[in-house]
């Protein structure tokens, strides 16, 4: 297999899933996995580092908030090239190239990582973490092409939700170093990943492959840009994944800004909600492999109303507890959509293909053409989402000193993509075609 080339991929042919495409699609999304969990920790990286500066770097938390909006912004954008560029350099090379550059910011950040660094200088490299947010979009689009429809669900929401997990762990890593050594040591956190980015490339340049028939497509991916689908989804995907990374990145500063926490408290309880919120991701992607994305989908937006009505609650009245409860039931939420909306994707494009006549076996080819080139732009919009949270909060910080105002316009937000799922996906007739016509889970 010179230079580790399929030519030849058809996971929706039943024996060639079994005999040999299981097999290898399973070993691609473990090292997937792997790259894309190291690229969001280096992503998220400045929820980490703000915990480490104190009044000696003379940074306010309005100044913070926009350090993390910077990563989120950088990470939404590249995720578009990145997309495409599985298809022109293949899904392992790409991974080979995009792990090794994470060793750009990471280092920068070790150099710079300290008080009497201009605040320009800070925001330049929190802008640099920002490619790791890029591998989320092209391990996404790679694992895509390996795996049949009726497996998507799992395949996506565990490539995922083993990305996301990257959140809480280099925040787990900045609560062992603040909690051993104290608040002055933050290279010791960027010391630990530089490792980890040179073994996340190895094993994916020993044990990935690239899939020949997996080409970029400008028709596919104009056609999806036409689509009303896919901004559909992306509206939706700003509700669930932008929430996720949002609130990942602003939710130490919340605490520490709004509830008084130190380093250490506001370290101790920052990673518990991202990790849940990435462990239960595949649990939404199973979820709606069985009863259908949209339904899951639906329930997720009300339940993370009700969720942010108890945040709202608890931040006017300065109570702690009920405001953990509630935010921590807002991050488990949002790992549920990530799962159910990414399933959604793909789902669409086949049933619409279906609808037009196309027999089974091209509406899945067509459907994977165009959930392909969609997801790319779909990520890169509900990344915005999280660049949209922390901006928010700023501005909430520094007009009344709490993030009460942030959390009515999310709660608003959160109403109406509970009104487009159902209105889009669910309301009868349905727009897309009903699991009973298709003999497939419904979108």
């Amino acid at each position: 297999m010179a230079g580790r080339w399929i030519e030849t991929w058809e996971p929706e042919d039943a024996t060639f899933w079994r005999e040999k495409g299981e097999r290898v699609a399973r070993r691609n999304l473990w090292f997937s996995v792997l790259s894309e969990h190291i690229g969001f920790s280096i992503w998220t990286l400045w929820s980490v580092m703000v915990l480490f500066m104190g009044p000696e770097y003379g940074i306010d938390p309005a100044g913070k908030f926009f350090l993390i909006s910077t990563a989120t912004l950088v990470g939404a954008l590249v995720r578009v090239p990145y997309t495409f560029a599985v298809a022109r350099f293949g899904g392992r090379n790409w991974t080979v190239f995009s792990a090794v550059s994470l060793l750009v910011p990471t280092l920068a950040a070790f150099w710079v990582m300290e008080p009497g660094t201009s605040y320009a200088t800070f925001v330049a490299v929190a802008a640099l973490t920002g490619i790791g947010g890029g591998n989320f979009a092209s391990s996404m689009t790679n694992i895509n092409a390996f795996f049949p429809l009726r497996k998507k669900g799992w395949a996506l929401g565990l490539n995922a939700g083993g990305g996301n997990i990257g959140v809480p762990v280099v925040q787990l890593v900045g609560l062992l170093v603040i909690g051993t050594l104290g608040a002055s040591h933050p290279r010791i956190v960027l010391g630990v990943y530089i490792p980890l980015i040179v073994l996340a490339a190895v094993c994916a340049a020993l044990y990935m492959d690239n899939l020949r028939p997996v080409k970029n497509d400008t028709g596919a991916a104009l056609e999806a840009v036409r689509d009303p689908h896919t901004w559909i989804m992306a509206a939706l995907y700003i509700g669930t994944f932008g929430s996720f990374i949002g609130y990942s990145f602003a939710f130490g500063l919340v605490l520490q800004t709004q509830f008084g926490r130190t380093p250490l408290q506001a370290a101790s309880l920052t990673f518990i909600g991202p990790l849940l919120g990435s462990l239960i991701r595949p649990v939404g992607g199973r979820l709606a492999d069985r009863y259908g994305g949209a339904r899951i989908t639906l329930a997720t937006f009300a339940a993370m109303a009700a969720a942010t009505g108890v945040v709202i609650h608890a931040s006017g009245n300065a109570s702690l507890p009920v405001f953990l409860t509630g935010f921590t039931a807002l991050f488990v939420l949002t790992g549920l959509g990530n799962g159910s909306t990414y399933k959604m994707i793909p789902g669409i494009f086949h049933a619409k293909a279906l609808a037009r006549g196309l027999d089974a076996e091209a509406a899945a080819a067509h459907g994977r053409r165009l959930s392909g080139a969609a997801m790319g732009l779909i990520g890169a919009v509900g990344a915005l989402g999280g660049l949209a949270i922390n901006l928010a909060f700023r501005q909430s910080f520094q007009a009344t000193g709490t993030g009460t105002a942030a959390f009515w316009s999310f709660l608003a937000f959160y109403a109406v993509c509970f009104t487009l799922t159902w209105a889009v996906y669910l309301r009868r007739p349905a727009p897309v075609p009903t699991r009973a016509q298709l003999g497939y889970a419904e979108v």
